[in-house]
């Protein structure tokens, strides 16, 4: 069982930055992949940025270069930097956490075991 714990989340003006925080513990897997997921009210589930243990990342298009996914796998941290927050931002942000069978990083969802409760991540105009 692995537990993920998010934290970081907030309320920001357009423009503003947030850093997001996750730590997984638990039974790890040696090989595994982690990402960031978030949902907006009435909205499916999208990936936003991807990690694998190698340090390869991935971002959904429309937050590239304005997110950063970074990782520690000694202390088993996800970090997500977000800058020019956006209102069309606004949504619960998961971490989530699977095992990693050769391809690395992944936006879907349907690759990942394990998620956390999430964090809600507000941007007003």
């Amino acid at each position: 069982q692995v537990n993920l714990v998010e934290s970081g989340g907030g309320s920001v003006q357009a423009g503003g930055s947030l850093t997001l925080s996750c730590l997984a513990s638990g039974d790890i897997y040696r090989n595994y992949r982690m990402g960031w997921f978030r949902q907006a009210p009435g909205k499916e589930r999208e990936g936003v940025a991807g990690y694998d243990r190698d340090g390869n990342t991935g971002y959904a298009n429309s937050v590239r270069g304005r997110f950063t996914i970074s990782g520690d796998n000694v202390r088993n941290t996800l970090t997500l930097r977000m800058n020019s927050l956006q209102p069309e931002d606004t949504a619960m942000y998961y971490c989530a956490l699977g095992r990693d069978y050769g391809s690395g990083w992944s936006l879907r969802d349907s690759t990942y075991n394990y998620w956390g409760q999430g964090t809600q991540v507000t941007v007003s105009s």
